[in-house]
């Protein structure tokens, strides 16, 4: 950590990488999950005992299906072969169209081995597989020692218990909801998901509002402990991904879109079967995979890819290291190694980590934007790249237009007005912009093709048939009105403008606590959910928390971006504007 600059080297970066990487590389396999429409109904398929119509019959005499078929008159069904040894037989309700049960049958036993209804019948991921995200990741022997970890620097030892404490406790507390999802229980999951994240969104507005505090955060253990725990947590979970994990859909996709771009294929529009649905995401997100795919290469199949592994590594070590530089920077080596050790021992990153998704990709970009935010063009570059990965983080593009007080910047900076701030960063968000959508435009699909396979996919995502949401939100497992979401939508637009302008002078940890609030407004909204997504907002909620500790008030020259008063940090948890030490403690 002392001397980031030895990593500097991308060719050094991606050989490390590659290395760590290669024991995961294995024989190239087709997809086991495929579904194949046998040739023939009445005669076995070759290497197979039943028939199509007996593995009909067998689903047929389920007792779910039985009662299904009777709720719904007039269903159909259809039958399918998957991997070597399983049939599948999907039922249909005759109007709708909706897919609404299916039925897993072993071929050589003619045993019924799984058997749905409704959303669990269509969202695989609904029923209960806990190795399906991370593996072992789930196992309690491993996230029971990180949520301690995790907690331990900040027990009130011989203290009252406070705020923080509980922040912390909210933080962990979405691993209540992840164990009953891990244990297919929905109707429980997914409501336990908005207490916390309402909770925290209020938290962070609050935080905003009142801004630093002159008190110094207080540790239960030295900080060198903390930084021996940082050492041997990241060797841990570079380990684990390499030893332990696989590689979801979203890791895949990124390879998939890597390699498209590389061979001039379009992006949108020609994913393969087995990942239909992978081209769902900004063109950044294809982008960042193409250095792993160029050095490590691709089979062209859903294999141990580790060029996913080493782009989930990086893109975690990456986001790591943004935490130390931006809480050395703030507040010295002290809280840089607190933001650090708190994303490595969060289980939650271990989980995105785990699984190999690109959602540790956002946080990277963003902490990047944070740690560049006193030069505008550089802040709106790269508030663009990040919203051109997952589109949650465009909400984001009012509260980085303005620069924080606390953010170094050039004499040639503190001399601009805030007019030619805003057109800085406003210029170089839409070059960037424009740059990064050119391969799409020309050549990548077109834009219609582009529209319809992101955000129109995104907008229209269905629990079954005509419903609309997932059963991974409120607003598709309880089918809750159009209206009420339209409004909570609304809400988060509405919140996303406002912090552009308030509060008027803010803090690196202020903007922080803001951008979390907002990237929470947005997760609470969508028709669409998963755990990985708690690491967008997590290392802003980190620095919002943590970064007002410790903020010594001087007086110092007003510069041009704002004009205001010049107070303390007692006047400004009064309410009052004031500027803070940028350098602090």
């Amino acid at each position: 950590m002392r001397h980031p600059g030895r990593f500097r080297s991308p060719a050094l970066l991606l050989a490390v990488l590659a290395l760590l990487a290669a024991p995961v590389a294995a024989h190239a396999a087709n997809d086991p999950n495929a579904l194949v429409t046998p040739p023939s109904m009445t005669a076995p398929p070759a290497g197979r005992h039943l028939t199509g119509n007996r593995a009909l019959a067998i689903a047929d005499a389920v007792p779910k299906i039985v009662k299904l078929r009777r709720e719904h008159p007039g269903t159909y069904q259809l039958v399918f072969t998957q991997g070597s040894s399983n049939w599948v037989v999907n039922t249909f309700a005759n109007k709708t169209k909706r897919w609404i049960g299916t039925v897993t049958i072993d071929d050589a036993s003619g045993k019924v081995q799984q058997a749905w209804t409704g959303y669990q019948a269509v969202w695989a991921m609904t029923r209960g597989n806990a190795r399906a995200f991370g593996r072992s990741v789930n196992a309690l022997y491993v996230w029971v020692p990180l949520c301690l970890l995790f907690a331990l620097p900040f027990l009130p030892w011989r203290r009252r218990p406070g705020w923080l404490q509980l922040d912390v406790l909210v933080l962990l507390s979405f691993s209540i909801s992840l164990a009953f999802f891990n244990h297919g229980r929905i109707g429980l999951s997914t409501p336990l998901i908005y207490p916390p994240m309402l909770y925290l969104l209020v938290r962070m507005l609050v935080i905003a509002r009142r801004g630093p505090l002159a008190e110094p955060l207080r540790l239960l253990v030295p900080v060198r402990w903390l930084a021996v725990g940082l050492v041997l947590l990241t060797v841990f979970r570079v380990g684990f991904n390499v030893t332990s994990s696989n590689v979801i859909d979203v890791g895949f996709a990124g390879v998939i879109g890597a390699h498209d771009v590389a061979t001039g294929k379009p992006i949108y529009g020609g994913f393969p079967a087995n990942n239909s649905a992978g081209d769902t995401y900004g063109p950044v997100a294809y982008y960042a995979y193409l250095p792993f795919e160029r050095t490590i290469g691709w089979s062209g199949n859903w294999d141990a890819l580790p060029a996913a592994h080493a782009a989930a590594i990086a893109f975690d070590l990456l986001t790591l290291l943004g935490l130390f530089l931006l809480g050395r920077r703030v507040r010295g080596p002290t809280l840089g190694i607190v933001l650090a050790y708190a994303w490595a021992a969060y289980p939650f990153t271990l989980y995105a980590l785990a699984s190999n998704s690109n959602d540790a990709l956002v946080p990277m970009l963003l902490v990047g934007a944070l740690l560049v935010a006193g030069s505008a063009p550089a802040r709106g570059a790269l508030a663009a790249l990040a919203g051109l990965t997952k589109f949650a983080p465009l909400a984001l593009a009012p509260l980085f237009a303005r620069t924080p007080v606390d953010a170094p910047r050039s004499r040639v900076a503190l001399q601009r007005s805030g007019a030619q701030t805003l057109a800085l960063y406003a210029g170089a968000f839409a070059a960037v912009t424009a740059v990064a959508m050119i391969p799409v435009l020309y050549g990548g699909g077109g834009w219609h093709t582009f529209w319809q396979r992101t955000i129109v996919f995104q907008r229209d995502r269905r629990t079954w048939g005509d419903v609309p949401g997932t059963p991974l939100t409120i607003w598709g497992l309880w089918f809750l009105p159009g209206i009420l979401h339209t409004l909570a939508q609304l809400g988060a637009v509405g919140l996303a403008l406002a912090v552009g302008v308030w509060p008027r002078r803010r803090t690196l940890a202020q903007v922080a606590a803001l951008g979390a609030a907002v990237l929470i407004a947005v997760e609470l909204t969508t028709n669409y959910w998963f755990y990985l997504y708690l690491v967008w907002f997590f290392p802003f909620a980190l620095f919002g928390l943590f970064g007002r500790y410790g903020a010594r008030p001087r007086r110092e020259p007003l510069d041009s971006d704002d004009a205001g008063a010049t107070l303390s940090a007692e006047a400004l948890r009064g309410g009052k504007q004031q500027l803070l030490d940028p350098v602090g403690a």
